[in-house]
């Protein structure tokens, strides 16, 4: 069905893995084989939409319960958004976050449940400006998944479970909106940063108007994370009383958010 709707798709095995094995193995392509041999197992570089294509590849793999969706080719330009929920992260409210900072909407899209409670949001992109892959660039528990990469298509079986498609999710990916897209194309940040004394970095900021900003039902949610990630950046004990403020204005009292923003502190200390 997804290689009908033009993803080009690759078998793969219950750890998510391609599922057929680089017939260079051991011998290893300079430079790298991308499968101009005209061999199977080069992974993302196998992805299809053509049936024919396709039955060869499951046919080659009998063991594959699962596909992947190769992201950046034509037609869509896939780009998928990994939102992780593992070790502490939240990665949907740290995508909040980055959208009320930049100010940019997420729109309505095609929207995939991991097994491990996260989930995967598809954006379609443009030809050009080709988007990499990074693992937390963008905030802790946000993923991307862009050219060369690819995405577990719903309905596949893991070690873990199963992936689906969320209730009510549209059935064709939003475009990706034009300031985010800035952000995954834009080079990696520098480590090093130095601000005026006395003068808390901008994020700082950014985290006390995220909390003051909370809808019904995120209120305790987004001052944890928020919380989380001052004392992550080293002003957790600098921000409390801001953070308390912003999260008094929201409606919370002063000992809901001082039991939030304690919670936070020890999942740091821990």
């Amino acid at each position: 069905m997804a290689a009908g709707r033009g993803y080009p798709v690759i078998p793969l095995t219950r750890s998510k893995l391609p599922a057929i094995r680089s017939p260079h193995r051991g011998h290893p392509e300079v430079p790298p084989c991308r499968g101009e041999c005209g061999r199977l197992g080069h992974g993302v570089h196998d992805a299809g939409t053509d049936p024919l294509t396709i039955r060869r590849m499951f046919a080659a793999a009998p063991w594959a319960i699962g596909y992947g969706l190769a992201c950046g080719l034509p037609p869509h330009h896939l780009i998928g958004i990994d939102l992780d929920t593992k070790n502490g992260a939240d990665g949907l409210t740290a995508l909040r976050f980055l959208a009320e900072q930049h100010s940019f909407p997420i729109p309505p899209t095609v929207t995939v449940l991991t097994p491990s409670g996260g989930r995967h949001l598809w954006f379609t992109g443009p030809p050009s400006a080709p988007v990499p892959n990074s693992v937390g660039r963008l905030a802790p528990g946000v993923d991307i998944r862009g050219a060369g990469g690819y995405l577990v298509g719903p309905g596949s079986l893991t070690a873990h479970g199963r992936y689906a498609l969320a209730p009510g999710s549209p059935q064709r990916p939003a475009p990706v909106p034009s300031t985010l897209l800035t952000l995954l194309t834009a080079p990696p940040p520098s480590t090093h940063r130095e601000f005026p004394a006395g003068v808390p970095p901008q994020p700082a900021a950014a985290l006390v108007r995220f909390v003051r900003a909370s809808p019904p039902g995120q209120r305790n949610a987004r001052l944890f994370w928020a919380a989380c990630r001052a004392y992550d950046s080293g002003l957790g004990q600098e921000l409390t009383a801001r953070l308390t403020e912003a999260a008094r204005h929201t409606g919370l009292s002063a000992q809901e958010a001082h039991a939030t923003i304690t919670s936070a502190a020890r999942r740091r200390q821990g």
